[in-house]
């Protein structure tokens, strides 16, 4: 199983939070807590990579960010 970069964030309009994933466009979902937008946007997470699967759609590589570290 890949491991996507997950955001959260609260949002006040939603009042709850909102996940997201962003490697997987309009992969995204709400909670009231944390930790039940991120239980939930795993859900989507399945069915998105089921859906493009199914479809034969391409699965996007998971994303890295670089780390650089600075000498002093």
């Amino acid at each position: 199983m890949k491991h996507y970069h997950i955001n959260i964030f609260y949002s006040e309009e939603d009042d709850g939070y909102i996940a997201d994933i962003p490697d997987l466009k309009y992969c995204s979902a709400f909670g009231l807590t944390e930790e039940e937008a991120l239980h939930e946007v795993l859900k989507a997470k399945e069915a998105w990579l089921d859906a493009a699967k199914k479809e034969g759609k391409l699965i996007p590589e998971p994303y890295r960010p670089a780390i650089y570290q600075v000498a002093s």
